[in-house]
């Protein structure tokens, strides 16, 4: 498959993945004609908003076999202010160049936090949000229809005196991974990390898409996200970009596809 700026639409598939990302170390690659070719990047593979990392676990151990170091962290999400800080100072930690992958809500902190590192070489948005500075995820979300995400959400104490978001259960498999199976959507429901609302209300400070390529997979079956907005920031971004029949959990139901584009984003910008 090639990866272009022209949207490809491609047709549905569904896996599932089940067991959490973790940091490993890549195999060496072989040298070639006595000379060695230049290391991978490390991928950050960052979660969204009612989810954790093992969402990434069908793509994170494609992407080990492949050779590269994968690092998928535990997204706080406190706010988009508070979670960009966090990945940040991570970043900061790993060595070497870095592609960063965002899901959802993900696409925001990925879009903040990688804003001035110069060693984030590729920016890779999945069915996520791509704001720009001086905007909010929840005017952004508000100006596509198509999005079932609002009324599905309930209020829950943070135990802090603020406010924690979650999908009712109910409609965790409609609005979220209608392409799974009910089973694995009904685990995934249960297992769900609520989001501060400040998420919402937080305003983007940078925008890293300006000056760093960027990548999206569009999924075509979102009730999440609009794919319309999702078609909007990524021609905004000037993103090359991948139109996929797929829910809002593509990385799980098409792990391959969002692989390959992961593993283009690294080899176009290495």
């Amino acid at each position: 498959m090639t990866i272009s700026r022209r949207p490809l639409l491609l047709g549905a598939a569904a896996a599932a993945g089940a067991l959490a990302a973790t940091a490993l170390p890549a195999s060496a690659a072989p040298a070639t004609g006595g000379k060695h070719p230049a290391p991978k990047p490390t991928v950050v593979l960052v979660h969204g908003a009612f989810a954790d990392a093992s969402s990434w676990s069908a793509v994170a151990s494609r992407l080990q076999k492949a050779g590269y170091t994968v690092v998928a962290p535990a997204n706080p999400l406190r706010g988009l202010t508070a979670d960009a800080g966090y990945l940040s100072a991570l970043l900061k930690t790993i060595d070497g160049p870095k592609v960063v992958v965002g899901h959802s809500y993900g696409g925001a902190v990925i879009t903040q936090a990688a804003a001035g590192d110069p060693s984030v070489k590729a920016l890779v948005y999945v069915a996520a949000f791509v704001p720009d500075k001086g905007e909010q995820l929840g005017e952004l979300a508000a100006r596509f229809p198509g999005s079932q995400l609002n009324d599905a959400l309930q209020p829950l104490p943070d135990g802090a005196g603020g406010t924690d978001l979650a999908i009712q259960t109910a409609k965790f498999h409609a609005v979220f991974t209608a392409d799974l199976p009910a089973s694995t959507s009904a685990l995934l429901g249960a297992s769900q990390r609520p989001i501060s609302s400040a998420a919402f209300t937080d305003v983007t400070t940078a925008a890293a898409w300006h000056d760093i390529p960027s990548w999206a997979v569009v999924a075509a079956q979102d009730r999440a996200i609009a794919p319309d907005l999702e078609r909007f920031e990524a021609e905004r971004a000037g993103s090359h970009t991948v139109v996929v029949d797929a829910s809002h959990v593509v990385m799980i139901s098409r792990p391959d596809l969002v692989t390959k584009v992961i593993k283009s984003a690294a080899s176009a910008t290495s």
